[in-house]
């Protein structure tokens, strides 16, 4: 059973600088908008551009890593919709729920228990809480994102930081398990964020 992690932030708030610290033999990057990543030695890791859902998973199919991250993973939805804008009707927004929801449940599934699978994703505020985008009222009336995640962290920039929030002021949806992490705030580090995944839930490490 694979474990898929959320990783929510607005444009610009460090989800994919995040990625810095892994090397080349750790992950693979599904590049779902085909963006260069923002830091130097990005264009050294293992990267799949302008993916989609069937890519993803056949791909990962192949379990060849233990750490996936799809990048911008809310543009799954959004190329989807833009590719369905000539549907008339309100079946497509199930569909596309669906979607979304089956690829979250095959790395639950599907993958091995040592693999970790990071949803990069942008933000939304709606009735004044911060939560994961999708494509409308419609859709999230269907498909409640942060509830298929026991890990949901924020990206911010705080006085020029760049932080993960670990737990949740009331007006997100930012979760952790308990003792998980013991800072409300940790560096934007995802991968000493994996390495404190695979300790706490007894998993091994990348390279085992």
């Amino acid at each position: 059973m694979g474990v898929p992690v959320l990783v929510l932030g607005e444009s610009g708030s460090g989800k994919s600088t995040s990625l810095r610290h892994f090397s080349q033999d750790e992950l693979v990057i599904y590049n779902v908008a085909g963006k260069p990543l923002p830091f130097r030695g990005g264009e050294l890791l293992h990267r799949a551009d302008n993916v989609s859902y069937s890519t993803i998973m056949s791909n990962m199919a192949k379990k060849k890593f233990k750490c996936y991250v799809i990048d911008d993973s809310q543009y799954l939805l959004t190329f989807e919709l833009f590719g369905r804008t000539s549907e008339k009707g309100y079946d497509k927004f199930t569909e596309m729920a669906v979607h979304f929801y089956s690829l979250i449940q095959f790395v639950i599934q599907q993958m091995p228990a040592d693999c970790i699978v990071y949803f990069l994703h942008h933000t939304e505020e709606i009735d004044g809480r911060l939560k994961a985008k999708t494509i409308g009222k419609m859709l999230n009336e269907k498909l409640t994102v942060e509830g298929l995640f026991s890990i949901v962290l924020m990206a911010k920039n705080i006085d020029g930081r760049h932080v993960f929030l670990t737990r949740s002021d009331g007006r997100d949806t930012v979760k952790t398990p308990m003792e998980m992490f013991t800072e409300p705030e940790i560096d934007n580090d995802l991968k000493a964020v994996d390495s404190a995944i695979r300790e706490y839930y007894n998993m091994k490490g990348l390279t085992e």
